[in-house]
């Protein structure tokens, strides 16, 4: 069981420290981009964070941790993966 929550806020803070990292829109919602190459966005849902992931990294973290990473078939083929912030 988890002992802290993670908002958008904190990942925009954390984002803070890498170079060149902007806080920004992607689809009618919050994300974060590096020279206009987005990286993570929030999903509609308000409380899912959509990543961008190599395959590699993807692969891993849906099997090490499938309750907190997903997919769904809409990004299936594509380098994101779902994180569930709560």
């Amino acid at each position: 069981m988890r002992s802290a929550l993670l908002t958008f806020d904190d990942v925009t803070h954390l984002a803070g420290a890498l170079p060149s990292a902007e806080v920004s829109t992607s689809y009618g919602t919050p994300a974060l981009k590096v020279r206009g190459k987005l990286f993570a966005r929030l999903w509609e849902d308000g409380t899912t964070l959509v990543l961008r992931a190599p395959d590699l990294v993807r692969d891993h973290l849906l099997q090490t941790d499938p309750v907190t990473f997903f997919v769904t078939d809409h990004y299936r083929g594509y380098p994101y993966v779902l994180v569930r912030l709560p």
